[in-house]
């Protein structure tokens, strides 16, 4: 495991406070530190077939077929389209996939 990756792991979880009671062994628990959110945004562009661009969603993502059009149609019509949000990490995974199909798609931090 690379130090970055180990890094990143040790992030995730860090402890809790440890308890104990009279007689019984401290307890630690630890608690699970969520990643901070990233959208997934399509682009549209001049290239690629509804049909393609919805097929290549669909495979790459959890969308539905509907979803999917929905989605394309946004990015046609207002030249982008949220399709997900995810952690920085798989957000990055999903802009490379979408580039190897011929997608452009970028990611950027969710507000809230």
């Amino acid at each position: 495991m690379s130090e970055q990756s180990h890094n990143a792991v040790a992030d995730v979880e860090r402890p809790v406070q440890a308890t104990q009671q009279p007689g019984k062994p401290a307890e630690v628990r630890n608690k699970p530190r969520q990643l901070p959110p990233y959208k997934v945004l399509l682009h549209n562009d001049d290239v690629n077939t509804f049909e393609h661009v919805i097929t290549s969603i669909v495979k790459l993502t959890t969308l539905s077929t509907q979803e999917a059009i929905i989605r394309t149609l946004e990015a046609h019509e207002c030249g982008l389209a949220l399709l997900l949000t995810t952690h920085r990490e798989r957000a990055e995974l999903y802009i490379d996939q979408f580039a190897t199909l011929n997608l452009s798609a970028t990611a950027e931090p969710a507000e809230g």
